[in-house]
């Protein structure tokens, strides 16, 4: 029971750190301080449901359906690149709010809405948590798979959270304008790096 939780934090928190859109957006309102807490909420919960599915075997039927990745793909990168020129175009900005100053930056559901496409447009959420995670869990059995998908949940939330309230301690870093500047660059690269990444196996 305890190995399987510990490698299902392992494993799954592995996964989960990964530098990519989801985190670079939690990063983001965690420095903004706009809705940081609901966004951690919304991503652990996701990443928890999808784990679950995983873990009950629904990895093979998104095997058996490539029309479903295929539909993930391509609209996760056409929104990717919409949101990567937005960072880039924000990063041009002269007038750049610091952290103090930008605290509703964004509506909730502005937020909201944005954390549910960056996470369920990405098909490296489904290929990571239900397919990837569900098909290291069949090695365990009964309750143990059970606690291999708690250990792996639990990695989710407390990254989350600890991303989006650890980003405080980076506000003095952000009190410049041009950090924000340079990580908006950063978000746009990480945006456009995964649309590329996505579109990569259809192009070539």
């Amino acid at each position: 029971m305890q190995t399987a939780f510990i490698q299902g934090m392992g494993i799954g928190g592995s996964l989960i750190m990964a530098v990519g859109a989801q985190n670079a957006f939690v990063l983001k309102q965690g420095l903004k301080r706009s809705h940081s807490l609901p966004i951690a909420a919304i991503c652990s919960f996701i990443d928890a449901v999808m784990i679950t599915a995983g873990v009950a075997g629904l990895g093979h039927l998104i095997l058996a359906f490539p029309l479903i990745k295929d539909i993930a793909s391509f609209g996760g990168a056409i929104f990717l690149l919409f949101y990567g020129y937005s960072a880039l175009k924000s990063s041009f900005n002269e007038n750049r709010l610091d952290s103090d100053d930008a605290l509703a930056a964004d509506s909730l559901k502005k937020a909201v809405l944005t954390t549910l496409a960056i996470s369920l447009l990405n098909p490296h959420l489904y290929l990571d948590t239900v397919v990837l995670l569900g098909s290291i869990s069949v090695q365990f059995e009964g309750t143990e798979k059970q606690w291999f998908g708690a250990g792996a949940v639990l990695a989710s939330f407390v990254w989350f959270f600890s991303l989006s309230l650890g980003a405080k301690y980076l506000s003095p870093i952000f009190k410049k304008p041009k950090a924000w500047c340079y990580l908006d660059r950063f978000i746009c690269i990480t945006m456009w790096s995964i649309a590329a990444a996505l579109m990569y196996p259809y192009i070539v």
